[in-house]
């Protein structure tokens, strides 16, 4: 059985939905199909979230990133106007990584800037998002 090793891009002022998709993503460890998963991404209480510039901050981002087999962002509209997601989207660009658009529950807009540079649209629904990792390994 494989593990996926993944990057759930987020905006620690949004922490929120990024705990949602992990608890999601945790909750299809229990379906059918047994998805495991690595999480690659930096989370809020990580040291990094102190580093001393954003010249460290990007180095232990991509360091992160490298690992990885994909790139979740989520398409919230708040995506469009972070510095960090954009960054995030042009290190995944430069590793090769797949990157992969999950649209909001319930959100009637979303970033116009994540979508285009997505490899994979999927909406906020754990069958949906396993699918479009599993493709991209």
């Amino acid at each position: 059985m494989a593990t996926y090793k993944i990057f759930i891009s987020h905006s620690w002022g949004y922490s929120d939905a990024y705990d949602k998709m992990v608890g999601l993503l945790d909750t299809q460890k229990y379906s059918p199909s047994s998805f495991n998963y690595h999480n690659h991404s930096v989370p809020k209480d990580d040291p990094i979230h102190n580093a001393p510039s954003d010249k460290a901050l990007r180095a232990a981002i991509e360091a992160q990133m490298k690992g990885c087999s994909c790139v979740l962002i989520l398409a919230g509209v708040y995506a469009s106007y972070s510095k960090w997601i954009n960054i995030e989207i042009e290190m995944a660009k430069k590793l090769g990584k797949r990157i992969i658009a999950i649209e909001p529950w319930g959100a009637e807009k979303t970033s116009a800037v994540v979508k285009n540079a997505a490899h994979a649209i999927v909406k906020w629904n754990g069958v949906s998002v396993v699918k479009a990792i599993e493709a991209s390994a």
